[in-house]
């Protein structure tokens, strides 16, 4: 499935619905939640999302052409110095996905208890 936040216009609900399935909606949700996170600190080339997160340089890659494809981020430079950054579109929604992401561990604290919570202060 490909849903690119430019073909749909950019607005709110066409972001919110591309990024529910970019994370909750498929499998490797995860990954791509941390991988535009960094990005929001900064761009980063893929080997050094992989490093950052501790992922295989593959699946970072996998998961780099999904978030381009559906308009999540943007790229510039050649072969391996190519560096990804959010793009225009994501950053203006970016709260979407915080919204997401808040959701998400939610979910996740109610379904392993709330007890790792502490533990990660």
């Amino acid at each position: 499935m490909r849903l690119s936040i430019y073909l749909l216009g950019g607005d709110s609900i066409h972001v919110k619905r591309i990024i529910w399935w970019l994370l909750v909606g498929s499998k490797g949700g995860m990954n791509r939640a941390l991988i535009i996170k960094a990005l929001k600190e900064r761009p980063y080339n893929a080997n050094q999302l992989a490093e950052l997160l501790n992922l295989d340089y593959k699946t970072v890659r996998h998961h780099l052409k999904i978030l381009q494809d559906n308009g999540v981020i943007e790229s510039a430079g050649d072969k391996y110095g190519v560096v990804y950054f959010l793009s225009a579109h994501m950053e203006r929604e970016y709260e979407i996905f915080e919204d997401f992401l808040n959701r998400m561990w939610e979910k996740f604290e109610k379904e392993h208890g709330k007890g790792e919570e502490s533990e990660r202060k």
